[in-house]
């Protein structure tokens, strides 16, 4: 059957782009427009959970302050389901590239992707991630750049916008898109491109607001740099799909009627779009074994970099969610630590056999991707309540995700059974029972919070429960990790004093980020859009070359928050590890004594020391 494409450039925009850019980097990892909304929305909740559970190691542990156990079991069962989903489009779109390019067998990339992200992870925790994130995306955006010079200033089959535009248009004389403006690619004007908007909106909704990655990051950030951080690598992260599918995207359109195109002279497969390899073929088709070897960079860099979150996520689910809250809650730190690795190494098996399974059952990563917010979509609004309104009810939180995963299923398999005839992949893949079943995840907990809230007249909660979760004693943990102990989540030491300065700015924090919130939700998810869209403008050469222009310039704003603006902020960290290191290689550095010491010699000798020495020495 022969490729017949139905999305416009609005679509493309998230839809071509590769397996890593339907996800997060732990700030900048996934979505064009609408992931770049939600990680903004987010800072909002990042600050309040800072605010209101300052010791809180998870997010599910502030559940349980306010909650108890059973609103815990449900939040943990949709966090895990959370990871699962993104985990498996993550092996399955990354594997499906790799097998592409190289002939692996899929099942064996399935396998052989997460060897090198459960080490770094285990070793590394999540210092690891942060590193990794910081490294793997410089050099997803140096190919991306690679990919634009090359698709709009120095390919030979392409080598300008206008050049790009003309096969544009020629593309959509020889094959109209039913329900765009004039057949056209070029416009934002698309029937189908609307109702992915909406479902993209609320699978990001899910796969942000209730993964606990996200929230881990939230609790190891600064509360001075929690906010920037956020609104910076949203912004940031924008720039990322939008020209990546601006120019993979729609290089791949213009260059399927081209001897160059892998394809080539069929149209490219519905089945290998869904499976993510529009980038690939298109980088091919522009760079010969170059563009082949890019991409392989760029998916590795993609699925390891955002998979060691989800490790690092269900780990710590895992470790303080279930083991030490309901199994051992006297665990010691090494024995937490065990519990750590085994999980991210039992996950990585699990989650490689799962994703293998899907392979052969015909799931394609574009399937999982408009199923997530099905299945996970419940959550979203039960999870953010919990932190922003003090009158949601116990029975509202507990029982409003599983309610609207109920109501989401009915109406995904019932729109899917009544317009396809049977249930199948292809019906139940469809974009009118995906829009069914996300619309009513996401909107139907409106309905059961406020029944169970004001029903049951709850209380106004005191946010009391949560400021007492213990902080417990992780000197051991950090000793045995090596890692200082500031840098595990939930247990910065600090005086009453600057506590209170804490609080101080976070609530500062809190205030500019909802008005940051409101003003940027409309102006990229209104203002914006809905105006090219209710208008029906199809581009013309001068407005494309400018859409490229300013997302090119984009690019390097996004890589100047993330590559370079990080470098700065941390010189002095950086230069003092330079010289330690030097002062090793060399032989230079005095040696640290950690048994007796007298005078100025033991006063010299603590303050070098990091935590984690100092935790050593006193044991």
């Amino acid at each position: 059957m022969s490729y017949r494409p139905r999305r416009s450039i609005f679509v493309d925009m998230g839809r071509h782009a590769p397996a890593k850019f339907k996800r997060r980097i732990q700030i900048w990892c996934q979505r064009p427009l609408m992931a770049t909304v939600q990680v903004i929305l987010f800072a909002t909740l990042a600050i309040e959970l800072k605010r209101r559970a300052p010791n809180a190691h998870t997010f599910l542990e502030a559940i349980l302050a306010r909650y108890g156990r059973y609103t815990h079991f449900v939040f943990i069962t949709f966090g895990l389901m959370t990871n699962v989903l993104v985990t498996a489009m993550l092996l399955t779109g990354g594997s499906a590239v790799v097998t592409s390019l190289t002939g692996v067998p899929t099942a064996a990339a399935c396998f052989l992707l997460p060897v090198g992200v459960v080490l770094y992870t285990i070793f590394g925790g999540i210092k690891a991630t942060f590193l990794t994130d910081y490294v793997h995306t410089v050099m997803i955006l140096i190919i991306i750049f690679i990919f634009a010079f090359t698709t709009y200033a120095t390919s030979d089959v392409l080598g300008s916008p206008g050049a790009v535009y003309d096969l544009l248009v020629q593309a959509a004389k020889d094959h109209p898109v039913e329900g765009n403006a004039g057949g056209s690619y070029l416009t934002m004007r698309s029937k189908e491109g609307a109702i992915f908007f909406v479902i993209n909106i609320v699978g990001n909704f899910g796969t942000v607001f209730c993964d606990n990655g996200y929230y881990n990051k939230a609790i190891a950030a600064s509360p001075v740099h929690a906010l920037p951080g956020y609104i910076m690598g949203g912004l940031s992260w924008f720039a990322i799909p939008w020209l990546a599918a601006t120019t993979m995207g729609l290089a791949a359109l213009a260059l399927e009627t081209n001897p160059v195109f892998p394809s080539f002279p069929l149209r490219m497969a519905d089945a290998d779009v869904s499976a993510g390899l529009v980038l690939p073929e298109a980088a091919v088709a522009l760079l010969g074994k170059g563009g082949a070897a890019a991409t392989l960079l760029l998916i590795f860099m993609a699925v390891t970099s955002a998979m060691s979150a989800e490790l690092i996520a269900v780990s710590s689910i895992f470790t303080y969610d279930i083991y030490q809250s309901y199994i051992n809650p006297g665990a010691s730190g090494k024995r937490l630590i065990y519990i750590s690795h085994s999980s991210c190494v039992a996950y990585a098996v699990i989650m490689a056999g799962f994703s293998t399974g899907l392979y052969y059952a015909g799931i394609s990563m574009g399937y999982l991707y408009l199923m997530m917010g099905v299945i996970i979509g419940g959550a979203v609004l039960p999870a953010a309540l919990t932190l922003l309104w003090s009158r949601q009810s116990w029975a509202a939180a507990t029982f409003s995700p599983p309610l609207a995963l109920v109501c989401s299923l009915i109406a995904w398999l019932v729109t899917a059974k009544k317009e396809g005839g049977s249930l199948s992949v292809t019906s139940t893949g469809a974009n009118n029972p995906m829009l069914a079943g996300n619309v009513v995840a996401l909107l139907a907990p409106m309905i059961f919070i406020a029944v169970l809230s004001f029903a049951l007249k709850t209380p106004k909660y005191d946010w009391v429960s949560m400021k007492l979760i213990r902080r417990g004693d992780d000197s051991e943990l950090a000793a045995a990790a090596h890692v200082d102990l500031e840098l595990v989540p939930g247990e910065s030491r600090q005086s009453d004093h600057k506590m209170r300065e804490e609080q101080h700015k976070l609530k500062l924090a809190s205030r500019i980020a909802r008005g940051l919130t409101v003003v940027l939700t409309l102006a990229l998810l209104i203002l914006w859009p809905m105006p090219m869209y209710g208008t029906g403008y199809i581009f013309s050469k001068k407005f494309f070359t400018g859409w490229v222009s300013v997302g090119i310039l984009w690019l390097f704003c996004s890589a100047a928050c993330v590559g370079i603006y990080p470098l700065w902020e941390g010189r002095k960290t950086s230069a003092h590890t330079f010289k330690s290191i030097f002062l090793d290689v060399t032989g230079k550095k005095k040696p640290v004594v950690h048994g007796r010491a007298t005078g100025v010699e033991e006063e010299e000798s603590e303050g070098a020391r990091t935590p984690t020495e100092k935790v050593a020495a006193k044991q």
